[in-house]
């Protein structure tokens, strides 16, 4: 679907484009998936001290929409202290090379 789809739905949120926005929209959701890419599976509190400036609150709730949203996976470990790891679903890596074009696209765009 085209930007000229959109203007004969009217609604962007109705498009592949707003579904994708859903998904991997915000603040921290593109970076989550970024880290995960790179170093999975991982931790919550590994993620947390990578990430950084995120609350506790809000990667909880970032990574319950991902893995709402089939993009992460969730593994939990019966064990005292209780281990979770996470690491992205094959939904979520179908998307690494559009994240790869965003890296390229920021790479050549930075200094100028």
């Amino acid at each position: 679907m085209s930007m000229t789809d959109y203007k004969e739905n009217g609604n962007i949120q109705e498009t592949p484009f707003g579904y994708t926005l859903s998904v991997i929209g915000g603040k921290w959701k593109m970076l989550i998936l970024y880290l995960l890419a790179e170093n999975q599976p991982v931790r919550f509190n590994d993620m947390k001290r990578r990430i950084g400036a995120i609350t506790f609150k809000t990667l909880s709730s970032q990574l319950k929409e991902l893995e709402a949203d089939g993009m992460v996976s969730r593994k939990e470990y019966p064990q005292i202290p209780p281990k979770v790891e996470y690491s992205l679903t094959h939904k979520a890596e179908t998307l690494l090379p559009v994240l790869e074009q965003l890296c390229e696209w920021g790479e050549k765009n930075r200094n100028n």
